[in-house]
């Protein structure tokens, strides 16, 4: 894994199948001023990428032993990423340590100004584009097998315009190497994903048929008041029962994760939608909430409808799937379409 200045950097052995990686013990200051600390078998590691900007990934290699043997045959890493105003925390509170139990080494990025990685001298964090770019750049030098990418949130359209863009011509790498500019994936999950026309869909049935709804939505997220507001924070991003300490808790460490804009909104709607997936044998879950507050089922339907798959609607969960308190609930229905995608593979 690549390196950072002031880190403690100690070797991994390399195992059959997997990634070689190298643990980084954090030794500078945290960039949060709520630091998210890591679970048992996690660990922070650094990307350089080619801009020379380092990118935050949290790592969690498969724990069972019964999946072991599972591990070194066609068992597909899984590489998550967030959306806005959230890091690679989000994927490690739960996510990380279920898929892990269940036969997966997890990779977790937070994406350039977000999370512990390094900010561009930008207004933005970047675009669909350089997100995009900085995501199979990692892929490309750390995974050996294909990985399952993961987006959530406006994450899912980053993941979109990736996989739109799988099998780009080749370019020169800086090793002298030719390299493809988007690495072949063994899947996707688009995980309340904006669809691929973008939000501008969602903003103006919100406007016409929920207008409350849409001030509050506007409020929260465009003049950021989630951050000051634990209602509004809860009503946003979880369920009803999720436990006002825990909001509390996530509250903060969104407010820390995100020190620039993912995007510029205006750009990033401009140059929409991504483009038509190339390959209709790529398999693709879009996976919702029935109780997401921002992406709406409609918004869900049209992404479904644009890979030619059924979206799978979750009960009783909302827009942070992830660490809602029914969060197991879109694990476990992830997982049955990892199951069966893994069981196709190994079959050919």
């Amino acid at each position: 894994m690549a390196t950072l200045c002031n880190l403690i950097l100690p070797k991994v052995p390399q195992t059959r199948g997997t990634t070689t990686t190298t643990r980084a013990v954090l030794r500078r200051d945290y960039k949060m001023k709520v630091p998210y600390e890591l679970k048992q078998g996690q660990s922070r590691l650094f990307h350089k990428l080619p801009s020379g900007l380092n990118m935050e990934v949290l790592f969690q290699k498969c724990s069972n032993p019964d999946e072991e043997e599972k591990r070194y045959s066609k068992t597909p890493p899984l590489v998550f990423v967030h959306g806005s105003f959230h890091a690679a925390w989000c994927w490690a509170e739960h996510w990380l340590p279920f898929f892990s139990l269940n036969g997966y080494d997890c990779y977790a990025l937070s994406l350039l100004g977000q999370g512990e990685s390094d900010s561009p001298a930008a207004a933005v964090a970047g675009t669909l584009q350089t997100h995009a770019g900085d995501i199979a750049d990692f892929i490309h030098k750390e995974i050996k097998l294909p990985p399952v990418l993961l987006g959530h949130s406006f994450g899912g359209l980053i993941v979109q315009y990736y996989v739109a863009n799988i099998g780009s011509e080749a370019v020169e790498g800086s090793d002298s190497e030719k390299k493809s500019l988007f690495p072949n994936l063994a899947g996707a999950v688009l995980v309340c994903s904006v669809p691929p026309s973008g939000n501008s869909g969602l903003v103006w049935r919100y406007l016409f048929s929920k207008p409350i709804a849409a001030f509050k939505v506007t409020r929260s997220l465009a003049a950021k008041a989630f951050q000051t507001s634990l209602p509004l924070c809860k009503e946003t991003f979880f369920s009803a029962a999720m436990e006002d300490q825990l909001v509390l808790r996530y509250q903060q460490l969104m407010t820390e994760s995100s020190r620039m804009p993912l995007f510029d909104l205006r750009k990033l709607n401009a140059s929409l939608p991504v483009p038509r997936l190339e390959d209709p044998a790529f398999k693709v879950l879009v996976v919702g909430a029935k109780d997401d507050f921002i992406v709406d089922m409609e918004g869900l339907s049209e992404t479904g409808r644009f890979y030619g798959v059924p979206p799978v609607f979750i009960e009783g969960v909302a827009h942070d799937m992830m660490i809602d308190c029914s969060w197991t609930k879109g694990a476990e229905s992830i997982l049955s379409w990892l199951n069966g995608l893994n069981k196709d593979r190994t079959q050919i």
